[in-house]
């Protein structure tokens, strides 16, 4: 427990976390900073291009193996299968609509990159290495969670059903699309071509993240405040249970695989975090009858701010615990 306490506020005092803390002070204090839609969107283009330049960069230098291809699996059977859990959590815990629901149950499949990165920036700090080609199964943890909230809906007797039109919406995603496309340029470039550009994606990097960190502060302060009374305790309870049901998943998955101590924890943390940038926007297409009121405020500003400031050191506590790292 010390370990944890002592992580968790090591954490908290680092410039990613404070420009988080201070956006969402701003959001409640009600102040009128802001940052530019054009500058956040610019500054999100930056970071998925970085995180998938470099593991694909990582990829080239590792080569493909087992290994890797297990934990992609994985990946893809963790965001396809968390729903599930989620959904039927929320109709334990919540008065949540089945449409509701399933909405939220789609963002709890997929991934929060920026609680990836964070996470990764916290293995840095404390000479924990972990595989390069994590990059690459959080590019796969995308599209799975929302088909699966897809068919939660289906078998509710909606009418809602995939078509060729939303599918190609999902894959087709930018997010998705700049991640993985980023990815393949880094693995045919591989060291050479990072080396390259390290000076623009690698020096700049934690400063670009403290700035869209502010941003998502403001964002999720914004919700919380305006959120009043939509979503109750059982809501707010699911928000920081799941993530812990997920993690343990993904400490599971990770045991089976033989990941290393800091693969272990990525693992953890990609089924732990929520979406809030892919999942929203294929939600708005495919289920436009159900509240981003409730779905971005659980994902955005209860299961995030639980992951970065206690989810995370709690995370790298039980992975060293498992693997003995």
């Amino acid at each position: 427990m010390a370990d944890i306490l002592s992580l968790a506020a090591e954490n908290l005092l680092s410039p990613v976390i404070l420009s988080f803390i201070l956006g969402v002070a701003a959001a409640l204090g009600r102040s009128d900073l802001s940052v530019p839609e054009a500058v956040a969107k610019g500054l999100s283009i930056y970071l998925l291009f970085a995180i998938g330049f470099k593991g694909g960069a990582s990829v080239a230098s590792h080569g493909v193996d087992a290994t890797l291809v297990a934990t992609i699996a994985a990946g893809l059977i963790l965001s396809a299968g968390l729903p599930m859990i989620a959904f039927n959590l929320l109709k334990i815990m919540t008065r949540m609509s089945r449409t509701d629901a399933a909405a939220v149950a789609g963002h709890y499949g997929s991934i929060s990159i920026v609680t990836f990165v964070a996470a990764t920036s916290v293995l840095q700090g404390r000479g924990i290495s972990s595989e390069g080609y994590m990059v690459a199964v959080a590019a796969v943890m995308e599209a799975p969670a929302i088909l699966s909230a897809l068919w939660l809906i289906s078998t509710g007797g909606s009418e809602k059903r995939m078509d060729g039109a939303l599918l190609r919406e999902i894959l087709l995603n930018g997010s998705i699309v700049l991640l993985v496309g980023a990815f393949f340029i880094g693995m045919v470039t591989g060291e050479d071509g990072l080396e390259s550009i390290s000076s623009f994606i690698v020096a700049p990097f934690t400063g670009v993240l403290c700035l869209f960190l502010l941003d998502m502060g403001l964002v999720a302060g914004r919700g919380l405040r305006d959120v009043r009374g939509v979503l109750g305790g059982g809501a707010i309870a699911f928000g920081v249970l799941m993530p812990l049901v997920g993690s343990l998943a993904g400490l599971a998955a990770a045991m089976l695989i033989g990941l290393s101590t800091g693969g272990a924890v990525l693992l953890m943390v990609l089924s732990a975090s929520a979406s809030y940038i892919a999942v929203p926007a294929a939600m708005r297409v495919a289920l436009p009858e159900a509240n981003p009121s409730i779905y971005l405020t659980l994902s955005l500003g209860i299961t995030f701010p639980f992951n970065l400031t206690v989810g995370i050191p709690l995370y790298v506590t039980l992975a060293e615990l498992a693997t003995g790292g």
